[in-house]
């Protein structure tokens, strides 16, 4: 069986990719916290073909504890959300918002390209990167970032004839927890009006139930031999994003 190294391991999202997955792959599922690795080994410790560790993407001594590991598909799931007006939330957060989104998956990705000439990597970014976002102005910038780390990386590998295929995934809202956490984060440290409250609880509408329609295009993009370069979903909101950079 092929082997597939997951970060972000306790998202909804991944969840479902799982589910359909777990009995075709090796799978090394990846969580930032302990009590996050106490969570997913709970859920899959049964399963022989499942192992679950912590990795946080900033550490150097945790990216070189799997450095060595050899695999066929990596994807790139780890993210963080820290919300504010970026002419007040506090700078760290900003920086953090980077250091895990865009740095940390780069440091991922450069540890497994290292030693392998042929590996397909998944790299999971949002819609987000492609609107502004109003009071999630870092988090979409540091999005905005990875998904032109995706395109430069196609064109070096293709230049310098490495056999590294490179698949960009853009969600839209899907209601995993994930916005309602990051959004809420700005409160701990500004008491914003009510109406940036009325503005939050107006795009969380929009977030989608059902995890299905963006689970099977990451599937899709795992057990493709030519997979698309690029996957977006939902369609509608996919859709209302090019349609409003067609016109912005």
């Amino acid at each position: 069986m092929k082997k597939v190294f997951i970060t972000g391991g306790r998202s909804g999202i991944i969840k479902s990719v799982i589910d359909k997955i777990k009995n075709d792959y090796n799978i090394y599922l990846s969580v930032h916290t302990l009590a996050e690795f106490r969570e997913v080994r709970r859920i899959y410790g049964n399963y022989s073909n499942i192992r679950c560790f912590k990795l946080d993407l900033t550490s150097d001594y945790d990216l070189k504890s799997v450095s060595d590991l050899n695999i066929d598909i990596l994807i790139c799931n780890g993210a963080v959300m820290e919300s504010g007006t970026l002419f007040d939330m506090p700078f760290d957060k900003i920086k953090y918002n980077f250091d895990v989104n865009y740095f940390g998956n780069l440091r991922l990705i450069r540890c497994f390209i290292k030693n392998n000439n042929k590996l397909k990597i998944i790299i999971m970014s949002s819609l987000g990167s492609k609107i502004p976002m109003p009071f999630c102005g870092a988090y979409s910038s540091s999005k905005a970032a990875l998904s032109q780390m995706v395109k430069a990386f196609r064109y070096e590998c293709m230049i310098l004839k490495k056999n590294i295929k490179v698949v960009l995934i853009e969600p839209g809202l899907y209601k995993t927890g994930f916005n309602e956490n990051g959004f809420n984060k700005k409160y701990d440290y500004f008491d914003y009006n009510d109406n940036v409250r009325m503005f939050d609880n107006f795009i969380l509408k929009f977030q989608k139930k059902n995890l299905s329609s963006i689970s099977n295009k990451i599937v899709k993009a795992i057990e493709t031999e030519n997979s698309k370069n690029t996957y977006r979903s939902p369609f509608l909101q996919a859709l209302f994003v090019k349609i409003y950079n067609l016109f912005s």
